[in-house]
């Protein structure tokens, strides 16, 4: 029998550790108590990575609405979310997911962005229509970054 390789893009390696996918192709997830215990990626993020999507203004873009004073040396910190600074100390990482993923699941009035949703949204670019503006790996990878901020 001759030998097969396969080969498993990091999108569908992704899907293997972390589970089954929606309707919608996003990594399926479970909210208990406002907030979701298990990492999207079956895996803990990388808070390297996790700042540099923070702070990238075309990605996370954080800092246009949140102060973080140990990322002082970046221009422009936004006024109108909370200062960032002890997150880790007020959250667990399963809450810090939750607001990354969606926060308005946690307070229906906030105007944070989901990051790792499709549905219920109005005015989406085409080009980013039925797309999560995060991956599940770079939501991991800011949750990492968050817990850092003691």
């Amino acid at each position: 029998m001759p030998k097969l390789t396969i080969l498993v893009s990091a999108a569908a390696a992704v899907l293997l550790l972390a589970g089954s996918v929606s309707a919608d192709g996003l990594v399926k997830y479970k909210v208990a108590d406002n907030a979701i215990q298990q990492s999207l990626t079956g895996k803990a993020g990388d808070a390297a990575e996790g700042e540099k999507t923070f702070t990238n203004r075309k990605l996370g873009n954080c800092l246009a609405c949140h102060q973080v004073t140990a990322l002082a040396r970046e221009p422009f910190h936004g006024e109108i979310g909370p200062s960032l600074d002890g997150v880790a100390g007020r959250y667990s990482e399963a809450q810090l997911r939750m607001q990354v993923v969606n926060a308005k699941v946690i307070n229906p009035d906030t105007i944070m962005p989901a990051f790792y949703r499709t549905d219920g949204l109005h005015r989406v670019l085409d080009n980013f229509k039925d797309k999560p503006m995060l991956t599940p790996e770079q939501v991991e990878d800011v949750v990492a970054y968050l817990k850092t901020l003691k």
